[in-house]
């Protein structure tokens, strides 16, 4: 009988150090697939969500080598609620299937569906479990502010689209507050991944 992984999500806010936490985890071998990744395997180019969106806003999407301009399509979409609605409406079920099929072929104990929006969509992939990076909010800022070199305003703005971390916190089934350093963080990783290899798979 193969062994059917089960799946983790692991979400937090913007500069939460998911990223972080989930290059943790592969170093423990465990299979991660990301949706910020899975939402550009969609529309790189020759893929069809790319021409569509190139039909729908025009070239200035577009980057002088033809890939998707992620700054212009990201202002529009923010700017316009129903642009944003469009957009999801498009890639939503693209990435959807990406995420599903990636997921699908893991082969770790079990697999981290990585998404920073698993709360706002109220999609779990199939998880067992939700594991939420925690951070204060001023501390997402500066964290984010020195990542990206965007203006605050943005980062606020992303803020406030995303799930507040109450929202967040009441779906989680673990939490690790990541407000120290990276040694921290790895050791409550560490913790965690010993506790989920006792779990058993998912059933068949």
């Amino acid at each position: 009988m193969t062994h059917t992984p089960w799946i983790l999500a692991l979400t937090g806010g913007i500069g939460s150090g998911k990223s972080a936490a989930a290059e943790r985890f592969m170093a423990h071998g465990i299979e991660v697939v990301d949706a910020d990744h899975a939402s550009r395997w969609v529309v790189e180019p020759g893929q069809p969500a790319l021409t569509q969106l190139v039909a729908h806003f025009g070239e200035r999407v577009l980057n002088a080598e033809g890939t998707l301009n992620r700054a212009v399509l990201r202002e529009l979409i923010f700017a316009d609620p129903d642009e944003r609605q469009w957009v999801e409406a498009l890639l939503h079920p693209l990435i959807g299937a990406e995420i599903e099929a990636r997921l699908a072929r893991a082969t770790s104990p079990y697999a981290i569906y990585m998404a920073p929006l698993v709360v706002e969509t109220g999609n779990r992939r199939g998880a067992r479990r939700v594991l939420v990076v925690d951070v204060p909010s001023e501390l997402q800022v500066q964290r984010t502010l020195a990542r990206d070199g965007t203006s605050e305003a943005q980062v606020r703005a992303i803020l406030q689209a995303q799930a507040s971390r109450e929202q967040r916190l009441a779906w989680a089934d673990d939490v690790i507050v990541n407000d120290r350093d990276l040694a921290w963080l790895h050791a409550e990783v560490d913790r965690l991944h010993s506790f989920y290899l006792t779990l058993p798979g998912a059933p068949a």
